[in-house]
């Protein structure tokens, strides 16, 4: 029989590390706290201490001093616990440290330690997980040790591709990420596109190599290739398009035939493909518009995405005087949403453009359909049935002329619900659905924006500034009482918006600063604004304040003394840290045309 006492060693070892009397190891961490610890218990439990120990000379008392200012004293303490009594109390321990302790047991080769964090996180902590995923996935990478993490996050990145290749900084990527996601066989994403993506990222590893390709060398495309050596062999080269088709001459060389392709426009893209650089500089409009499609056809999506937002922002006027090319060759494909959008824009103001057209019965159904959900279409619902009667009838020569010869269907015995008026009534002056979309996702703390068409919250406007005057009193008595609102800023003579949200209630009876962890600011996309801007509350202490009655007069609302709105139609940014960021990009007083405060509530079924 054998009896274990664990509990009571356990006891005994941990009143040992309280022990200041006998120790011979000071572990110096952050901020130089200082631990005393036992030389021969440390490097029992840990191989790193006992490796570090053997390089470290004592001092005149016998003493040897590790130094590790990369790791907090909270975290050292519970390692040490750990170590002495096997024990680790993760009660009312955040998350975040639980993240950093496991990479301090894994820098201190504390494997099961490590490992039990790691489990735990996976299992009781993946909603933190993925709110802090660019932080997780940036970190595990640069280790070796985190395979389920690793696996975690791939399992999400393959099904959200875009989280890693279409972020900012993606070729900062650790290798091992990328290789680890090409080695994945059910990554989303076209095996074209990831071609285009490990080329980019191989770029980037060599600064310099020059940007332009007309003057690579055969070392420089040696250079790539050699960066690139880890990633290639999981290149699924057969699913590219159009090479797993053609059979090699006898060369081993496949020739693509693409006599609808321009040899000016092939350049461009294959200057693209190898060194991710575009030059539009001389180039014609028309050339743009016809290597967008080229690039649409070539499945080279982030270029075709691209033209797109040029042809609309820098082109408009090219656009709009070819508008029947644009409008009869961006329907045949489905990849040109925005530009749809720009188009239908002009459609439902101008319908004759279209409907009156001597070719309007060849309008692809894509087309027509698109124009028919909107409700802001500018004719009568009769002229729209007229029309999509005679669309419809075109599309069927072989119908008979004589319409008493029709099959002629009974009434309906059921009611169908109607559909919404085509005029729809602006809920804002300032913003649009796609920026309430934005706070929407923001307010309920959500990684990815809600699609404008859908979603959650309803926005009842309460205060107009232009309708109720500017002056801070009249803020304060129209949204006493009010909570869950976010207030829209329209900054004058530039495209900024700006705004806040405020969880809790105003209240024109108190004063002060109010506590609260989900209030932020915020900077919205707009014109020439390319992004918006999200900044959470810092000091939760001074997350809002409320001003006195006496002060009432002078302030309206003030988010945390980063942003609020005075007298005279005029507001303050400041880069105070309260909050995260800076949200206007510079201290000062700006006039503002209007604001809006809207109470946010979610909807209803």
């Amino acid at each position: 029989m054998e009896l274990k006492f664990f509990d009571k060693l356990s006891q005994n070892f941990t009143k040992l590390l309280n022990d200041k009397d006998d120790y011979n190891v000071i572990i110096e961490v952050e901020d130089k706290k200082q631990f005393t610890a036992h030389s021969n218990i440390i490097k029992c439990r840990s191989p790193y201490f006992c490796k570090e120990l053997d390089t470290i000379n004592p001092n005149e008392n016998n003493i040897k001093t590790i130094i590790k200012p990369d790791i907090s004293a909270q975290i050292l303490d519970i390692i040490l616990k750990y170590i002495y009594g096997g024990i680790v109390n993760l009660e009312n321990i955040e998350t975040g440290i639980i993240f950093d302790l496991m990479l301090a047991a894994n820098k201190l080769e504390l494997e099961e330690l490590s490992k039990s964090l790691e489990k735990i996180l996976i299992k009781d902590k993946a909603s933190w997980l993925k709110t802090h995923f660019s932080l997780l996935y940036r970190t595990i990478f640069i280790y070796n040790n985190f395979k389920d993490l690793e696996n975690f996050c791939n399992d999400i990145v393959v099904k959200y591709p875009s989280l890693i290749f279409d972020a900012e900084d993606f070729t900062s990527l650790q290798e091992s990420a990328l290789v680890s996601l090409l080695k994945r066989d059910d990554l989303q994403v076209k095996e074209v596109k990831i071609w285009e993506y490990i080329i980019k990222w191989g770029i980037a590893q060599n600064p310099t190599l020059p940007s332009n390709l007309d003057k690579w060398s055969k070392d420089n495309f040696l250079t790539l290739k050699t960066t690139l050596q880890h990633c290639l062999p999981y290149i699924r080269y057969f699913h590219i398009p159009e090479l797993d088709t053609i059979n090699p001459n006898e060369n081993n060389i496949k020739t693509i035939i693409k006599p609808d392709i321009s040899a000016q426009i092939l350049d461009i893209i294959l200057k693209y493909i190898y060194g991710g650089i575009v030059n539009l500089e001389n180039i014609e409009t028309g050339i743009i518009f016809d290597l967008m499609l080229a690039a649409n056809k070539l499945e080279l999506e982030e270029l075709s995405k691209s033209l797109e937002k040029i042809l609309i922002k820098d082109k408009a006027s090219w656009l709009k005087t070819h508008f029947s090319l644009l409008y009869r060759t961006i329907f045949i494909y489905n990849n040109f949403k925005d530009l749809e959008n720009f188009c239908n824009d002009i459609v439902v103001k101008y319908p004759s453009l279209i409907f009156d057209a001597e070719d309007f019965t060849s309008l692809q159904e894509s087309a027509l359909v698109s124009l028919l959900k909107r409700d802001d279409l500018q004719v009568k619902e009769v002229k729209i049935w007229e029309y999509i009667i005679k669309w419809g009838i075109a599309q069927n020569p072989t119908l008979s002329s004589n319409l008493y010869k029709w099959i002629v269907l009974p009434a309906r015995t059921i009611l169908i619900s109607e559909l919404p008026n085509r005029l729809k009534e602006l809920f804002s002056t300032i913003i649009s659905d796609d920026h309430a979309a934005e706070i929407s996702s923001w307010i309920d703390r959500k990684n990815t924006i809600y699609p404008s068409t859908n979603y959650p919250h309803e926005f009842q406007l309460i205060f107009q500034a232009s309708r109720n005057g500017f002056a801070p009193q009249t803020f304060w008595n129209m949204c006493h009482g009010h909570a869950g609102t976010v207030v829209i800023v329209k900054v004058k003579g530039t495209d900024e918006i700006i705004g806040g949200y405020n969880p809790l209630m105003w209240d024109n009876t108190s004063s002060g600063y109010k506590e609260t962890k989900d209030s932020f600011i915020f900077s919205l996309k707009n014109g020439n604004i390319q992004n918006s801007i999200l900044s959470r509350v810092k000091e939760t202490r001074f997350a809002v304040y409320y001003y006195s009655k006496n002060s009432q007069t002078t302030y309206g609302l003030c988010f945390g003394c980063n942003f609020y709105i005075l007298n005279n139609a005029k507001c303050v940014c400041s880069c105070d840290s309260n909050y995260e960021k800076d949200i206007k990009g510079k201290t000062g007083t700006f006039e503002i045309v209007d604001y809006e405060v809207f109470k946010v509530k979610k909807k209803t079924a």
